[in-house]
């Protein structure tokens, strides 16, 4: 279906302001999550692993508080090189991986995130490096392999967030109206608690999605 003239410099507006912020904005949600989960997990894998590794974890979140990325990265190559079975070091490597795209280093945050799809044991770490995978493809894109890491099976929490990254993904292909079902799908699939909800709505409303 035709697009009319109104409706396109709508969606160009969307898919421009989303270039600019999108990314940044999902990249600080799934950060956060990572972060509070490593917390979260720190007493149940302090028993679980070594006092060393447990202490080159917490040097880790130090060099992340001093932001800079050639420490950070240094920290959570040596949890890797010496702990890579433990809990800590796939949440070290997205951690990473978030610093060093801020840093705009895409390189060495997709080797990072493609580490955790690969290594991690806890199948959230997974979803999170694929979605962010997707993320900086879509950036660069790379609409295909994008899609490709938006398809693996993944955990039924995530599907909000997959969906939406979706509708991301086929918009920037220029495929509306696909893009309107992702977004209506991610809308649904979001609990509505959640702040990134409130994301969604603003893109289904740029593009005439009722709620």
């Amino acid at each position: 279906m035709a697009l009319d003239s109104q409706e396109q410099e709508q969606i160009d507006a969307l898919k421009a302001w989303w270039h600019d912020n999108g990314s940044s904005i999902l990249g600080m949600l799934l950060i956060i999550a990572v972060s509070m989960g490593g917390w979260r997990g720190w007493n149940y894998y302090q028993h679980q692993q070594s006092i060393e590794s447990a202490t080159l974890f917490q040097q880790f979140i130090q060099q992340m508080d001093s932001g800079d990325v050639d420490r950070i990265n240094d920290a959570a190559i040596a949890i890797r090189d010496k702990f890579s079975g433990s809990g800590y070091t796939p949440r070290a490597m997205l951690l990473a991986a978030g610093a060093n795209e801020q840093s705009e280093d895409r390189i060495t945050a997709k080797g990072q995130l493609q580490w955790v799809i690969d290594h991690a044991s806890e199948d959230g770490l997974k979803d999170v490096a694929r979605l962010r995978m997707a993320a900086l493809l879509l950036d660069e894109e790379q609409y295909s392999e994008a899609m490709q890491q938006l398809d693996t099976t993944h955990t039924a929490s995530f599907d909000g967030l997959y969906s939406d990254l979706k509708g991301d993904v086929l918009l920037a292909q220029g495929k509306a109206n696909e893009a309107r079902s992702a977004y209506n799908l991610a809308y649904e699939k979001l609990s509505e608690d959640s702040r990134y909800r409130t994301i969604v709505q603003m893109k289904m409303d740029s593009l005439g999605i009722a709620e």
